[in-house]
């Protein structure tokens, strides 16, 4: 089970001050269990891992039979922000460091489109579509985002053109709304096999959802240990207590942001399997909590490689933030530092030990000089890199965003603000229906 560490920022705040935050975030620990809280439709998410059927996921896994028994070697899976930031993290914490290297042969590699408007990045997939055997996941509640759209209409020519419109039903399966919209009306006239997005879960909030299953299971990785982690945290987070793990970081955050002026949280971590972990997670508090003029800003490093970079301002600069490491107990691979006879780069010192326990004691060092540097400390522990862990994480940070939310005082599953920069792109684009934004707009520029 995730565990959390708040020791490190002792030193930072006042104890009577951390209690009245605990008593704030067991306020909204009740809010938020009894689903009375603004964004109460978006509760979905909560009960996910105890009640997904098991014919879900096998429904996911007749998929990806499918397309292996079609040779699929290549899967594009087509979303943006919530609908593909869980899965990619999840391939990228459960996949060889060197898989692509190695060209593993026993799942489809699963690459991610819709996600940006690169005429390169998507004239490079094509390249690499060309050379390969493939299949398509499209992830849209509406079938008209922008984003997706584009690399949608591109990836479905190409897999059209190439293995013809018979074939291309079935290499086509489309996550979106139940009953209407464009993609769920054009699945209906294609053919598409097609899995649902529930109303009631945000994007965000939609890992543990075919959104994030589906790309999960067709690349090989093992959904129910995910879930299984899930359903631990769930069970876990759903006991009212000071010493529950998402009480403890709510209160902990929101006292170090409204009390002391800590106003950037830096997810830190020390294993390059979880840098997509990180950007999931920025989503996840910054579409949460950033609204109504407050909010704790989500950054985050990779370490130690980012030591060498963005350490520099974290020990001296302005002291804005605070760090939350997620702590890996302790590596799923074995290498030992040998010996050297000449010793020319002084390392006989570290022979013997271990790779991950030098990198422990760099986490370690950097913890402390942090922490002298005037950086609060939180740790968020798990036991090892593989899915029961990471569905443990994904529960976790899900529950936790939601108390520390309420305790913010905002509404976590709305996001009013993201439509903004839609309304500009659209009247500059000249779409139907702009005419006078398009307008307005051009006599600003």
């Amino acid at each position: 089970m995730v565990k959390v560490d708040v020791k490190g920022c002792c030193g930072f705040v006042d104890g009577a001050k951390y209690q009245e935050y605990v008593g704030k975030a067991l306020q909204a620990f009740d809010t938020l269990v009894a689903g009375n809280g603004a964004g109460n439709d978006f509760l979905g998410w909560k009960h996910l891992p105890s009640e997904t059927p098991e014919s879900l996921v096998a429904e996911c896994e007749a998929v990806r039979d499918c397309w292996n028994a079609k040779g699929v070697d290549l899967v594009v899976a087509i979303g943006i922000g919530g609908s593909y930031l869980g899965a990619k993290c999840a391939v990228e914490a459960l996949s060889h460091n060197f898989a692509k290297q190695l060209a593993r042969k026993d799942a489809p590699e699963v690459v991610f489109a819709g996600n940006n408007l690169s005429e390169e990045y998507l004239a490079e997939l094509m390249d690499l579509c060309a050379e390969r055997n493939v299949a398509c996941i499209v992830i849209s509640k509406s079938g008209t985002t922008t984003e997706p759209a584009v690399a949608f209409r591109i990836v479905k020519q190409y897999i059209e053109d190439t293995y013809g419109k018979k074939d291309a039903a079935e290499r086509i399966v489309a996550i979106t709304d139940a009953k209407k919209g464009a993609l769920k009306t054009l699945s209906t006239q294609e053919g598409y096999k097609t899995f649902v997005v529930p109303d009631n879960v945000g994007g965000r909030f939609s890992v543990l959802t075919p959104v994030g299953m589906l790309p999960i299971v067709v690349g090989g990785f093992d959904m129910r240990a995910i879930l299984a982690g899930a359903l631990e945290a769930e069970k876990a987070l759903a006991v009212k207590s000071e010493e529950n793990p998402a009480i403890v970081y709510a209160a902990m955050r929101n006292l170090l942001y409204k009390e002391y002026g800590k106003k950037v949280e830096i997810l830190v971590n020390y294993n390059p399997k979880f840098t997509y972990l990180a950007e999931w997670w920025k989503q996840l508090y910054g579409e949460s909590e950033g609204k109504d003029g407050v909010g704790i800003f989500p950054a985050s490093v990779n370490n130690t490689a980012d030591l060498h970079s963005m350490g520099q301002f974290i020990q001296e600069g302005d002291r804005v933030m605070f760090e939350t490491v997620v702590h890996v107990e302790k590596s799923t691979r074995s290498v030992v530092i040998g010996s050297d006879e000449q010793n020319l780069d002084q390392l006989n010192y570290l022979a013997g030990k271990h790779v991950e326990h030098c990198n422990h004691m760099a986490e370690l060092g950097t913890v402390i000089a942090h922490e002298d540097g005037g950086v609060p400390q939180m740790q968020v522990s798990v036991e090892k890199v593989d899915a029961f862990n990471l569905g443990s994480l994904f529960y976790f940070f899900e529950f936790a965003c939601g108390v520390s939310a309420y305790t913010l005082g905002v509404n976590p599953f709305n996001q009013p603000g993201v439509e903004a920069y839609k309304k500009n792109m659209f009247a500059l684009l000249e779409k139907p229906g702009y005419e006078e934004a398009t307008k307005a707009i051009k006599a600003r520029l």
